[in-house]
């Protein structure tokens, strides 16, 4: 392989090093404030609104800067999509900064009537480039079963916009997962942000594309 090539490679093992880091403290976390509660689920356990999100990352992760409902200088300013368009990947809700240098929050209020709770999203590290999404940004979807997947959409539809499956459940299937990944990590549409995370875990934590 050329010089070129092994750099890629070792910055795309970086990459999903830093982000399997993050899963498992998110993964932990969730699992003790349920235990923590005596609950049989999250729902049950109070993780039903913006406030205990906030309170769940203060509780069970090493903060060093609370940007609230900024995303600066938390996050970055502005991703673009792998296919070189501008992302709308953002965070909305308890964007925060950890000890690792990652940064999480959250998007969306809670859902009803279908099987995502939340979305979070993480920078693995930061503002620091190359603050793509697929790269160093992603989402990452909390089921109400407690399994963090990618976001299960109806992809057949392309008005559908991402359209997401109600009673929808996890963990994906291998071919849900392929399809997101086309449709949203690699496609171009910019309020699209989803696929990557699945695909990372179609092929064992590895990034292949």
């Amino acid at each position: 392989m050329t010089v070129p090539t092994l750099m890629q490679n070792h910055q795309r093992k970086t990459y999903v090093t830093q982000l399997h880091k993050v899963y498992n403290e998110l993964s932990q976390a969730l699992i003790q404030y349920q235990t923590d509660r005596n609950a049989i689920n999250l729902t049950e356990a109070g993780l039903t609104t913006l406030n205990s999100i906030e309170n769940f990352f203060t509780t069970y992760f090493r903060i060093v800067q609370n940007c609230g409902t900024t995303q600066t200088p938390c996050f970055a300013a502005s991703y673009k999509k792998i296919a070189g368009t501008t992302s709308s990947f953002r965070c909305l809700h308890n964007c925060v900064s950890l000890a690792s240098g990652a940064a999480i929050g959250t998007v969306n209020e809670f859902k009803q009537g279908n099987g995502v709770i939340l979305q979070f999203v993480v920078d693995i590290n930061g503002p620091k480039g190359p603050n793509i999404f697929g790269r160093d940004a992603f989402s990452l979807f909390l089921y109400k079963n407690g399994i963090i997947d990618d976001l299960l959409v109806d992809t057949s539809d392309p008005d559908a916009a991402g359209d997401w499956i109600s009673g929808g459940t996890a963990p994906l299937s291998e071919e849900q997962r392929e399809e997101n990944f086309t449709y949203g990590c690699l496609g171009a549409v910019s309020g699209v942000y989803h696929g990557c995370f699945g695909k990372i875990l179609n092929d064992n934590w590895d990034m292949t594309y």
